[in-house]
């Protein structure tokens, strides 16, 4: 029965994250109240594809991506290969649902999600597969009050699949979405996962799916609460020039950005999680005991929130 269950179903887990892509944008659409998602089915000339859906100049979100691949290819790129030996001479399937959020209004967070599955085959072995993903949440403004739900939310969905999953996977977070270079982190973390394979398939095809579910119930309720909040030149500016902080993330550290421009992916999917409006500024500080300075003192650290 062990080995049975460790098996991996590609066709439910397509499902799945189809379902789930279509679920995300039906309440993101019905939460904006204007534009809808416009769709766009794609092919890929190595083998598998997928379909990319953006919502732009919404009410509420300024532009938001959510996209399904399911990309095949008869052997990885060198890059992946190189760190994952066992991975060459297989050919191999990656598919997954993947989004990020920009809202209009500065007080409501960015977000970022996905949850994503691997596998490699070759005639006469066991098959190499594994889950991944996760979400994170970059605020402009923070509010103690949206922190604790989002990593309650995080903890809660956890909890069935182990003490420890929680507390290690948050750590992975933060650690994983930290701007080296800027010595601080993207926003305050939530839950990050890879290369999960055990004890058996349908564990951690649940716990994906977990995730995957969980999106939704973290972020739509801070959304709610903060879409109504009034903001003008000055909130406009500071988001404008913190998201600059996500496309460095993105371009410099992300690896499924890299992965996915190497493995021959699509570009424009790759990249729809770029803001559609941007600035930097040279050595720029915010006024001291200012709410754009507390984001700095209070949030961009790494706190137990619950």
């Amino acid at each position: 029965m062990k080995a049975e269950m460790n098996i991996p179903n590609i066709s439910q887990v397509k499902d799945f994250f189809l379902s789930l892509q279509d679920e995300i944008c039906k309440q993101l659409e019905r939460l904006d109240g204007h534009s809808n998602f416009m769709e766009e089915c794609w092919q890929r000339e190595e083998g598998g594809g997928g379909r990319s859906r953006v919502l732009k100049a919404g009410n509420v979100f300024e532009q938001a991506g959510v996209n399904f691949s399911h990309i095949t290819g008869a052997s990885l790129p060198p890059s992946a290969s190189a760190h994952r030996p066992e991975l060459a001479g297989r050919s191999y399937q990656a598919m997954g649902v993947s989004l990020v959020i920009h809202p209009l209004n500065p007080y409501i967070p960015t977000s970022h999600a996905n949850v994503r599955f691997f596998i490699a085959e070759k005639e006469g072995e066991a098959p190499v597969w594994w889950f991944g993903g996760g979400f994170d949440l970059t605020p402009y403004y923070g509010f103690n009050e949206d922190a604790i739900h989002w990593h309650t939310v995080a903890k809660t969905l956890c909890q069935p699949f182990g003490d420890n999953v929680y507390p290690d996977y948050k750590k992975w977070c933060d650690d994983y979405f930290f701007i080296k270079h800027r010595n601080e982190p993207r926003g305050i973390g939530g839950l990050f996962y890879d290369d999960l394979n055990t004890p058996d398939f349908e564990t951690c095809f649940n716990f994906t799916q977990a995730v995957g579910n969980g999106f939704l119930a973290a972020y739509l309720p801070i959304v709610e609460r903060r879409k109504n909040i009034n903001w003008g030149e000055r909130e406009r500016e500071f988001q404008l020039y913190r998201r600059g902080r996500y496309v460095e993330f993105n371009l410099v550290w992300d690896r499924g950005t890299l992965f996915g421009l190497q493995s021959g992916g699509r570009t424009e999917s790759i990249l729809m999680s770029m803001p559609p409006l941007v600035r930097w500024e040279y050595n720029h500080s915010p006024e001291p005991n200012s709410p754009e300075a507390e984001l700095y003192t209070s949030f961009l650290i790494k706190k137990d929130w619950v």
